[in-house]
């Protein structure tokens, strides 16, 4: 790739993400070396390879994989794309259907039983199986600011085989946690809202029926490790207000206040602690974040 063509994508790529010259720097150094041994694994394998990126909220996962997918196509040649373990909520519809039958806290998207497994299982048999160059495979996109899928009319389509795809999720990795884990509450929000553990228990559930299957697919493991829960709230509104600069005023949007945000993240407590507890010495590839979100390190825990 010409010098020129590649400073043009990368100047592209940082306006559409809304990131500056110091971003990209940090990008080339902490993630081209990943990208190259993603590129090899690829280059010897004989099927298309599936990387699944774990990361707590607002962490970076989403500009990480973007960043390593266009690394991945314009640099190596190789096919490639990214899910995002969010595109697969289920409909609001669904979920408060769930919130009705199960536990009323599935009303809100986010923990393991608030997916389409079924869907998501589908797209990546589409994306992940070799040959049959003609298969055209839908990406479903979910809109966060509408709290809902958006329609089926707005789907990517995707043409297959690829040769790797990107799957990032906050959750994924997660092991199931002991019954004696479970007992004592960890937040207000399970205090109050969740007081005999019906729900942490139910979601335990979904962890080892829906994901545990998931993760045998998985061919790497990249986490971006924050350094603890406490800084998921100022990470996590620093999101949303990200989100509420790309929106135009009306009705239905949903984007949500400080209040909101301090709630929300009170669903996600649990399975991120357990996650920042019990999966760092068992990816494959693990960068180590401070309190403002900069990479402090990385290791190929493959190579160590």
């Amino acid at each position: 790739m010409a010098n020129n063509d590649k400073q043009s994508w990368l100047r592209n790529w940082l306006a559409h993400n809304r990131l500056g010259e110091d971003y990209l720097a940090s990008a080339q150094h902490w993630f081209d070396p990943l990208a190259r041994t993603l590129a090899q694994y690829s280059a010897d394998a004989s099927r298309p390879v599936l990387i699944a990126v774990n990361g707590s909220q607002g962490s970076g996962k989403s500009t990480l994989c973007d960043y390593l997918q266009q690394v991945l196509e314009r640099q190596y040649g190789l096919r490639a794309i990214t899910l995002s373990l969010d595109d697969f909520y289920h409909t609001r519809l669904m979920r408060q259907q769930l919130s009705q039958t199960t536990h009323t806290l599935f009303a809100i998207r986010g923990v393991p039983g608030t997916h389409d497994f079924n869907l998501l299982n589908a797209t990546l048999d589409g994306l992940l199986k070799g040959g049959g160059k003609d298969r055209i495979v839908e990406i479903p996109r979910f809109d966060k600011a509408l709290d809902d899928r958006c329609p089926d009319s707005d789907r990517e389509h995707m043409q297959s085989p690829l040769d790797i795809v990107l799957l990032e999720g906050w959750c994924l990795g997660a092991l199931p946690q002991a019954p004696e884990a479970l007992l004592e509450p960890l937040n207000t929000l399970e205090r109050t809202e969740d007081l005999g553990g019906a729900w942490r228990t139910q979601v335990n559930g979904f962890l080892a029926r829906e994901f545990v299957p998931l993760y045998q697919r998985v061919d790497q493991w990249v986490m971006l490790q924050a350094p603890s829960f406490d800084c998921v709230y100022q990470w996590r509104l620093q999101q949303e207000k990200k989100l509420a600069l790309t929106l135009t005023e009306g009705a239905g949007t949903q984007v949500m206040n400080e209040g909101d945000v301090a709630r929300f993240i009170q669903h996600y407590q649990r399975l991120t602690e357990h996650c920042l507890g019990s999966l760092p010495s068992q990816v494959d590839h693990l960068y180590t974040l401070d309190e403002a979100r900069q990479i402090l390190s990385y290791k190929n825990q493959r190579l160590d």
